[in-house]
């Protein structure tokens, strides 16, 4: 008889990682991920508590993919158009793992997705070293650019829509310098009201 094959838990958390790259956290069932295995369920719950459990873990896992793709960006020059190429790259690249973070019913507003992100922080500051606004106000228009760059994000991810590497980095960086003119602009008159 061949030797039983033991699985540790980073087999399991891999596999279960595999499957939802492909078919989102819908493919993950103990069942799948024992086939995948060629095992019986019992190493997912010596490893896992529950299926609960080893979805956070995962999910865990696809965040940190995520956070890769935009740390990158802010390592190079132009940083805040980076990371929003990384932000869209990431989505064509991993269009299940950007559907569960960032395409999925909550109740929060604009700003308070934006903040929820970890990362959120990073390109509001990244984004103050181009606009040369508060922190305060970068927020603000970040928001603005955000849901634009999320929605060629959401076409990738869909597929909706083909985009070459060229376009989306000369629609990112147009748009955001002509957003920024007009909230410069609007800014500057609101001030001029005050006086």
């Amino acid at each position: 008889m061949p030797p039983r094959m033991i699985f540790q838990k980073d087999d399991v958390l891999n596999t279960a990682y595999r499957i939802v790259e492909k078919e989102g956290f819908e493919g993950v069932n103990a069942r799948r991920i024992a086939a995948e295995l060629d095992s019986s369920v019992h190493p997912i719950f010596r490893h896992f508590k529950d299926m609960e459990k080893l979805k956070k873990e995962v999910y865990g896992k696809i965040y940190g993919k995520y956070q890769e793709y935009m740390l990158q960006g802010e390592k190079k020059e132009k940083k805040y158009k980076q990371m929003g190429l990384g932000y869209i790259k990431f989505a064509k690249d991993y269009p299940e793992f950007f559907k569960i973070i960032f395409m999925q019913k909550t109740t929060l507003n604009a700003e308070s997705f934006v903040m929820a992100d970890k990362v959120g922080d990073d390109v509001i500051k990244a984004g103050q070293e181009l606009t040369g606004l508060s922190y305060e106000e970068q927020k603000k228009f970040h928001v603005k650019v955000w849901i634009f760059t999320h929605g060629i994000a959401c076409l990738v991810a869909t597929k909706t829509v083909e985009f070459s590497e060229e376009e989306i980095g000369s629609l990112l960086e147009n748009t955001v310098v002509e957003m920024l003119e007009g909230f410069k602009s609007k800014k500057n008159e609101e001030r001029k009201k005050e006086k």
